[in-house]
């Protein structure tokens, strides 16, 4: 009975182990990532207020006020 039970669960075992991910990674995540700006990452704070030459905090304002899409928080802090 018992040598029923193990053959059962190796047999299993392959079943998931041939199961094959996907190699191929898909790059749309990271043009995604670029078009926003995460106003807790000083980095991203740092170089959106070096590009636009406004302070570090007038950045997290406007993320803030407008959202985290890069281009609605360029387009605030020039102040069109």
């Amino acid at each position: 009975m018992a040598a029923k039970k193990k053959a059962k669960a190796k047999k299993s075992k392959t079943k998931r182990a041939t199961t094959k991910k996907s190699s191929k990674r898909s790059a749309r995540g990271r043009s995604q990532d670029r078009a926003l700006v995460a106003g807790g990452q000083k980095y991203e704070v740092a170089y959106e207020a070096k590009k636009t030459k406004r302070s570090a905090s007038a950045v997290r304002k406007a993320v803030k006020r407008v959202g985290n899409s890069r281009k609605k928080v360029g387009i605030a802090l020039r102040g069109r």
